[in-house]
């Protein structure tokens, strides 16, 4: 009688395991997944994450990274070079898919057309070599933020150019100190020898009509007088209306600066709107947003473009259910839920006119086109190249803003170090 219930005992357990299975939870998996460094960052990504999971059945892990894009490129590639499948999702900086797409599968498969439902430019930036290898997660540009408070008390309106916020700066600037407020600054930005001053100094070249540093054709393009003018002028700023210590800022170091009431006029991101307007920030109320200054009466409002994408590693033991998740975090609703509470940038266009995205972040509507009008890095014409494109203008400026070098100078051994690296092949 034991042996002929054997069979019935290993019939019921397949039943049963048969029955965990179709529910998805013997089957859920753990999915790595690298989607913020810090701060409300990384806390807008959690939640987002584990209501996936909560909603699959399956497990996340965070798995932390540096909150310098260059620190945390380096250990990306460190990581992909090794195959490693520590990270199923990875969060790419816009100008990385050039540099890391052998390392991310076709998301094409998976999209289900998701993507036609972002902005064509950032798609078309995620796709290499006919592969979709991210998925737009939230753009950005370059803005500038002001204190509205104090250029209404000294009669002053939003500058126009690079010239009028210097010139405002430097006047708030001292009357403030002489009000009593000695740490009082100008202007703060990102000025530390890193990607985030690539951003910040295109910008100003670019609104000065100096170019792009490589065109589009994948000429070298950057040693010109409107490039030398702008690097000139930021030049000046220095220990004037910037302190010596923006040498070394990153945006959260200018944020902290601006959000504690020490500056007048700042250059940040996006996300930093719903920050300096918590409910324990000095400046909440105090604070207006707008397009960068043009350089000069004949130059243009340029913002850099920016933003972060999710990709798929090739060495995932579980790439369909990584998409999964990636697909979630791109998609509509969640990129709403980040829009209202952390103001991330949707890549969508449809959300730039939802009425709760616009209460949340009014300056949405009035500055769309600096989003989609955005300069972007020649990352695409430079490819694999990028990253030494980016050190070595980096470099470049990060010696004229302290000090060591002219512009002029910098500029002409730039442009030359840069047609030596271009003549192994963007």
């Amino acid at each position: 009688m034991m042996l002929k219930g054997i069979p019935l005992l290993i019939a019921a357990a397949a039943f049963l395991a048969g029955a965990c299975l179709g529910s998805g939870r013997a089957s859920a998996v753990e999915i790595a997944v690298s989607c913020g460094s810090m701060g409300q960052e990384l806390e807008l990504c959690r939640q987002g994450a584990e209501a996936w999971a909560k909603q699959t059945g399956n497990s996340v892990r965070l798995v932390p990274t540096p909150e310098s894009a260059t620190e945390r490129l380096a250990y990306y590639q460190q990581l992909l070079a090794g195959q490693a499948p520590d990270i199923d999702v990875y969060l790419l900086d816009v100008v990385w898919p050039g540099i890391l797409a052998s390392h991310f599968v076709d998301l094409k498969p998976y999209s289900k057309g998701q993507e036609k439902e972002h902005f064509p430019a950032i798609v078309d930036n995620n796709t290499v070599d006919g592969k979709l290898i991210a998925m737009p997660f939230f753009t950005d540009a370059g803005l500038l933020y002001y204190r509205r408070d104090l250029l209404e008390k000294y009669g002053l309106g939003v500058p126009e150019t690079w010239e009028d916020m210097t010139n405002a700066a430097k006047k708030i600037q001292a009357a403030e100190r002489q009000a009593g407020h000695d740490r009082m600054w100008g202007f703060v930005f990102q000025g530390r020898a890193y990607e985030g001053l690539t951003a910040n100094a295109l910008e100003w070249v670019d609104s000065f009509g100096g170019g792009t540093i490589v065109d589009a054709e994948g000429n070298v393009t950057v040693d010109n007088p409107q490039a030398a003018a702008a690097l000139k002028l930021a030049q000046s700023w220095i220990k004037d209306i910037a302190p010596e210590g923006v040498l070394n800022y990153s945006e959260e170091e200018a944020r902290g600066v601006f959000q504690a009431g020490d500056a007048v006029f700042m250059r940040n991101w996006p996300y930093a709107w719903a920050l300096t307007n918590g409910g324990d920030s000095p400046v909440r109320g105090k604070v207006g947003v707008a397009a960068l200054p043009r350089g000069g009466d004949k130059g243009k409002h340029t913002g850099v473009l920016g933003g972060w994408n999710l990709a798929v590693s090739r060495y995932s033991r579980h790439p369909e259910i990584a998409a999964s998740l990636v697909m979630y975090l791109t998609g509509s609703a969640e990129q709403k839920r980040r829009a209202i509470v952390g103001a991330f940038n949707p890549t969508m266009p449809a959300l730039y006119q939802d009425a709760d995205v616009l209460k949340a972040n009014p300056f949405l509507k009035s500055l769309y086109s600096t989003f989609t009008d955005a300069v972007a890095r020649p990352s695409r014409v430079t490819g694999e190249q990028y990253n030494r494109v980016s050190y070595a203008f980096w470099d470049a400026v990060h010696g004229v803003l302290a000090g060591q070098a002219e512009p002029e100078q910098a500029l002409s051994s730039l442009e030359r170090d840069l047609k030596r690296l271009g003549r192994r092949g963007w």
